[in-house]
C-alpha cells in the first residue's frame, strides 16, 4: 500500500528542532523532504557530535535527503525558485522576513507555483508587535507565560525540562501543513501558513489559567511544583519512595478508594476529610502526607506494580536511559536499534503517528551533508560539469 504522503514532496530550509520535526514526520508518512542546508550544513548538524549535541539531529533527519545550496547567491535563489516548480510545500522556520529578502519569499513562490504551500514557524507569528523579537524555546517559554507557572510556590520560575516551545511548534506546523494538503486538493490553491511558538503553548496552560477565574483567584500560587496546575485535583504529585519517585494522580473518588486500600487506610475512604476530591484539595498537605509516608516504605519497582495492581493511575519516574532502552517501545516499533553512521550503535524513534495500521517509510538514517546534490539538481538539467562549477563559485 502506499504511505499516506506518497507523492508529496517537501523543500525542507527548517532547523533546530521546531521546523525539523514537522518534516520529519511528513518523511516518516512517506513524503519526499529534500533537506536544503548551507554548505557547511544545518546549525544542529555543526553541533559537537562528541558532546552528544548532536545526536538530536539523527533523531529530526531520518528518511529526509541532503542538498547543499546557499541561498545567499543569485544562482542559489535561482535553482531554489526551479525546484520550488517542483515542490508541494516549503517548510522553514528563518527569523520573520528572511524569507522575503532571500528573494524566495510568498510573492516570488506562489508566482512560480501557484499550487505551492509555503509553511513558516516562528517564535511569535509573521506579523504583530514581537514579530522581529529573537526566540528560543526557553524565551519563548518565559514570554508565554509557560515559565511562570513552572516550579514550586516558594521558588523561582523554572524552564521545563524539555524543549515544549519547539516541539509543540513542529506539531501545529505538521498539522497545518496537512490541513493545507488536504484544502487544496478541493480549492486548488496553494497556502501562506504562519506558525507561532508562544500561540502554541498557550492551550496547554489551561488548568494554570482556570486559577485566575475560579472563586479562590488571587489566593493561589501559580506555581504549584507536581501538584496539579489548578490545584483542583488530590493528589496529583510525586513521592519519593525507598530508592526513587512515583507519580500518582486520582481523577476519581473511585481512584481514591482503589489507593486508600492499597495503602492499607479503607478508613480513608469514608473520612470526611478525604472521601471526596474536594474535601482531598482542602486538606492536600495532609493527604499528600500520608501518601508520601506509604510510598517511603517500598521500591519504586514493587511499589508501581502494586499500584497498578490496584488500578490507580500511577507510574514510576524513570530515567532517560531506561526510557530508550524500553522494551514495549521496541515492540511496538516506535525505538529501533540503528548502526548510525556519525553515532553508532544507538536507538532512535519514528513517527509517533499510527494511522489504521499504514506502514511508515522504511527507515534511513539522517543523511550525510549534501548526498542528494546529483540526483535532485539533476532533476533541473545541472550536470555533473555544472555541479562542479556551482562548488567553485559557492552555490552549492
Amino acid at each position: 500500500m502506499p504511505l499516506p504522503l506518497d507523492g508529496i514532496r517537501v523543500l525542507d530550509l527548517t532547523q533546530i528542532y521546531n521546523g525539523p520535526y514537522a518534516t520529519f514526520l511528513m518523511a516518516m508518512a512517506g513524503a519526499e523532504v529534500i533537506k536544503i542546508e548551507p554548505q557547511d550544513g544545518e546549525y544542529l548538524r555543526r553541533r559537537d557530535a562528541s558532546s552528544g549535541a548532536g545526536m538530536p539531529f539523527a533523531m529530526l533527519n531520518a528518511c529526509k535527503e541532503s542538498v547543499s545550496l546557499n541561498l545567499k547567491t543569485d544562482k542559489g535563489r535561482d535553482i531554489f525558485l526551479q525546484l520550488a516548480e517542483t515542490a508541494d510545500v516549503v517548510a522553514e522556520n528563518f527569523a520573520p522576513g528572511t524569507m522575503d529578502r532571500l528573494g524566495i519569499g510568498w510573492e516570488a513562490l506562489s508566482a512560480r507555483n501557484p499550487g505551492l504551500i509555503l509553511a513558516s514557524s516562528s517564535g511569535y507569528g509573521q506579523d504583530g508587535p514581537y514579530r522581529d523579537m529573537m526566540a528560543m524555546d526557553i524565551t519563548v517559554q518565559a514570554m508565554s507565560g509557560l515559565m511562570s507557572v513552572t516550579g514550586t510556590p516558594d521558588g523561582p520560575p523554572l524552564k521545563t525540562g524539555a524543549a515544549v516551545c519547539d516541539f509543540g511548534a513542529g506539531i501545529h506546523l505538521y498539522g497545518a501543513i496537512l490541513t493545507a494538503l488536504y484544502d487544496r486538493t478541493r480549492s486548488g490553491r496553494g497556502a501562506r501558513i504562519d506558525i507561532s511558538m508562544m500561540e502554541s503553548v498557550y492551550m496547554m496552560m489551561a488548568s494554570n489559567m482556570g486559577m485566575l477565574f475560579g472563586a479562590r483567584r488571587g489566593e493561589i500560587p501559580l506555581r504549584t511544583g507536581n501538584n496539579h496546575g489548578g490545584l483542583s485535583l488530590c493528589p496529583y504529585s510525586v513521592y519519593a519512595t525507598r530508592d526513587g519517585h512515583v507519580a500518582i494522580i486520582c481523577n476519581s473518588d473511585r481512584h481514591w478508594a482503589a489507593l486508600a486500600r492499597c495503602m492499607d487506610r479503607a478508613d480513608l475512604v469514608e473520612d470526611p476529610r478525604t472521601r471526596h476530591n474536594r474535601d482531598r484539595v482542602a486538606h492536600m498537605a495532609m493527604v499528600d502526607g500520608l501518601i508520601a509516608e506509604f510510598t517511603g516504605r517500598h521500591g519504586t519497582e514493587d511499589l508501581a506494580a502494586r499500584l497498578r495492581a490496584a488500578k490507580v493511575p500511577s507510574a514510576p519516574v524513570r530515567p532517560l536511559p531506561e526510557v530508550m532502552a524500553d522494551d514495549a517501545l521496541h515492540e511496538r516499533g516506535f525505538l529501533q536499534r540503528v548502526d548510525h553512521p556519525d553515532f553508532g550503535p544507538i536507538s532512535l524513534p519514528r513517527s509517533p503517528l499510527r494511522m489504521g495500521g499504514a506502514a511508515q517509510a522504511d527507515y534511513r538514517a539522517s543523511p550525510p551533508l549534501a548526498r542528494d546534490n546529483a540526483r535532485i539538481f539533476g532533476e533541473i538539467g545541472l550536470d555533473s560539469a555544472a555541479l562542479e562549477a556551482l562548488r567553485q563559485e559557492g552555490v552549492i
